[in-house]
């Protein structure tokens, strides 16, 4: 574990750029040669789409990283934070621990408010909008939601009195979970299955980009199914079924332009068909 906590203390930018763009190769390569689903769209241009995200995404965060780092640094300072108050525990269970609460606070919540507010919809609907799910639409995510999420991260480790070892560990994590989630491949489906009990598995997080509510109103998690059952958001669609997009912007004039995309959240608002 020191070993771990070493790395992820000092864990350059490059290999964390590595890790992101090595991840979307892979998958993109995997997906490539063994698709779930065959779609009949510009694989390059849709992935041109969601890069751009991608790349603003980073930017976003990268101008805030100080805002991050210092409050890392001040929970451990004033002893602040859940991991803090609770009793000294062995290394491996103190960073699963904290791994869990970052993913309820920081990613559950944060993934569960954005589709019960209006207004912050009004951003995460941009990744929602996507028809064609593959590794890329993982980090499609509107300039503004980037900062919405961000703020979302900082309470998680404000709250949760993490070490900044800790957040850059879960951030990896989180992007590979989510580009392995959101790729268009398919595990065997009792492997899925038993996945999904403790991790949100491909097929899981699939759901939740089935077009039409109620279950696009589920399966929230990020990297644990854990708070999907436990807070009774979990749902469940054979995969056959499945429709990906949402269903005020199916046209490709709107899921599938840029400037439309970033537009977006300052349209006229849609209500959804709160049917299945």
């Amino acid at each position: 574990m020191n070993e771990i906590i070493d790395y992820f203390s000092t864990i350059p930018s490059a290999h964390r750029a590595m890790i992101l763009a090595g991840g979307i190769a892979l998958f993109w390569l995997i997906e490539s040669a063994l698709p779930f689903v065959k779609f009949s769209y510009n694989k390059w241009q849709h992935a041109g789409i969601n890069i751009f995200f991608t790349l603003t995404t980073i930017v976003v965060n990268f101008c805030l990283a100080f805002i991050l780092i210092r409050t890392a640094q001040w929970t451990v300072d004033h002893n602040f934070g859940l991991l803090n108050w609770l009793p000294e525990m062995n290394p491996w269970l103190y960073a699963i621990t904290g791994l869990l609460l970052l993913d309820l606070i920081g990613a559950y919540l944060a993934h569960l408010v954005e589709h019960k507010v209006k207004f912050l919809w009004r951003f995460h609907l941009i990744h929602h909008t996507d028809t064609w799910i593959d590794t890329t639409t993982g980090n499609r995510h509107h300039p503004g939601e980037s900062v919405i999420r961000f703020v979302f991260t900082t309470l998680g480790v404000l709250l949760v009195g993490s070490p900044m070892w800790m957040v850059f560990l879960y951030q990896t994590l989180s992007v590979v979970a989510t580009q392995f989630t959101h790729a268009n491949i398919a595990l065997p489906k009792r492997i899925d299955k038993i996945m999904s009990f403790v991790l949100v598995s491909p097929d899981m997080h699939k759901v939740h980009h089935h077009y039409k509510l109620p279950y696009t109103d589920s399966n929230y998690g990020n990297i644990f199914s854990v708070w999907d059952r436990l807070f009774g958001t979990f749902s469940y669609l054979e995969r056959e079924q499945l429709v990906y997009g949402v269903d005020t912007h199916m046209q490709p004039k709107e899921h599938n332009d840029l400037k439309n995309l970033l537009a977006i959240p300052f349209q006229k608002y849609r209500s959804p068909e709160d049917n299945a």
